[in-house]
């Protein structure tokens, strides 16, 4: 019988390697396992947040290295490692409360053996935005007309969404349409392949992917070179055209792009819809923060998130796991982060700036608003050097924290209440008015490095 606890400690050595040293030692470093039973692998971490992290990061991959090891195992679950709460002031009853309104709220999502389907992608928790909009209507016409666009290709960069979107069709296709569904990688495909050539399957192989109603194949730019798989995905992608079953790719990138990609497959990928995912817009990222944070319960006030949208340039599950810290660090203290606290939290990761002195800022603003810097600086009341002399300030306190004084003293000897002023001004207006967001967004462009 398999030893599970000797095999977990295994697989820990192998995901160690995998991701940074922080989350390793956060996340999955304490987890232990706790019983298998019936083909479930049950391992105890040490909070919600933990496994939340763990189900986002690192659920596939820990399932495959378990079925490398045991053919049997069907699923693990992560559960949360019974605590006891030492506060003596707290009355039992509310201890549980206090805990349960702590964790995070995550459903137990797994992923089915059968279709490699994650039932959390769905349509319903998909944040549309400018960057993804078109993708998002392709996958909505593809499930009222199959076959609408055949085959449907995906391509952008990591994280935009193209795994949720793509596994939101086929969550659909199962659920509401009752049809057969499966979502493979080309990397996993591939080791399929030469798997049932190398023990005499190959007529298994080819019966196994030509049943579906649906065919999902992600990250084919893992074909390159790989002429013999290729050779399989021409002659399977034209049984499933032929016999109108939907299909639909996805890529890091355009397939006319991908190297050594033979030229009848990049004709097959470009006979229905190729769809461009783009780089996350600011707004988007406003939606996906909060979607995330009414998922965790826990709060942001406005200019907090404003400030995440601007300055995160991570993928979708890198916001998600930087809200999940926030959420942990609201936790602990127990009540929600201010601004200047998510600031410093997050400041290893945000878009990096120059040390930037007083002269080179105020000869941005000036120049986008196209004034002299001199007038900026001087007791002007016209409305074309009010504004940005109130961007400056605001800029100088929230990007590089200025203090109030300071701030004065440099446009001036102004007053700290009337930076003050100016500063809660802009804050509000932001909020608001688009033209002047974007306007500071542009201004704050010219900052970055």
């Amino acid at each position: 019988m398999t030893d599970f606890t000797i095999v977990w400690k295994q697989i820990l050595e192998r995901i160690k390697k995998e991701v940074p040293p922080s989350s390793y030692n956060t996340w999955l470093k304490d987890s232990k396992v706790d019983i298998y039973l019936d083909g479930i692998l049950k391992i105890l971490v040490q909070n919600s947040f933990a496994k939340d992290w763990i189900m986002g990061k690192c659920y596939t991959k820990i399932l495959t290295y378990l079925r490398e090891v045991d053919s049997d195992i069907k699923n693990v679950e992560f559960n949360i490692s019974p605590t006891v709460v030492k506060d003596k002031a707290v009355e039992p009853e509310k201890k549980v409360d206090r805990q349960q309104k702590n964790e995070l709220p995550l459903k137990d999502h797994y992923i089915d053996l059968h279709d490699n389907l994650n039932p959390k992608y769905i349509f319903d928790s998909f944040v549309v935005g400018s960057f993804n909009e078109l993708a998002f209507a392709s996958a909505q016409a593809i499930i009222k007309k199959p076959g609408v666009y055949n085959p449907l290709f995906f391509h952008g960069s990591t994280g935009v969404g193209k795994t949720h979107l793509m596994q939101a069709v086929g969550n659909y296709y199962k659920n509401n349409l009752n049809k057969k569904v499966y979502y493979v990688t080309s990397e996993r495909f591939t080791s399929d392949y030469i798997s049932s050539l190398q023990n005499n399957k190959i007529n298994q192989f080819k019966e196994k992917y030509r049943k579906y109603d649906l065919l999902i194949m992600d990250d084919i730019q893992f074909l390159s070179n790989k002429e013999k798989t290729q050779e399989e995905i021409f002659h399977l992608f034209n049984h499933l055209y032929d016999n109108q079953k939907q299909i639909i790719f996805s890529s890091d990138q355009h397939p006319n792009y991908l190297q050594n990609l033979e030229s009848r497959l990049k004709s097959r990928f470009s006979q229905g819809m190729i769809i461009d995912i783009t780089n996350i817009d600011t707004e988007s990222k406003i939606a996906i923060i909060r979607s995330k944070l009414a998922q965790t319960e826990f709060i942001l006030d406005d200019d907090t998130i404003q400030y995440l949208a601007e300055t995160l340039e991570g993928s979708i599950r890198e916001i998600e796991g930087i809200i999940n810290n926030i959420a942990m660090q609201s936790s602990v203290r127990g009540r929600p982060l201010n601004l200047d606290e998510v600031r410093d939290m997050t400041k290893n990761v945000v878009k990096s700036t120059k040390n930037i002195a007083f002269k080179d800022i105020l000869k941005a603003v000036a120049s986008f608003y196209k004034v002299d810097e001199q007038s900026i600086l001087e007791k002007n009341r016209k409305q074309e050097i009010v504004r940005p002399r109130q961007v400056l300030m605001y800029i100088l306190r929230a990007d590089f924290g200025n203090s109030l004084s300071i701030i004065g003293q440099k446009l001036g000897g102004r007053d700290h209440t009337t930076v003050l002023h100016a500063c809660e001004k802009v804050a509000a207006e932001l909020k608001n008015d688009n033209i002047l967001l974007e306007e500071v967004v542009q201004i704050r462009s010219m900052l970055r490095v």
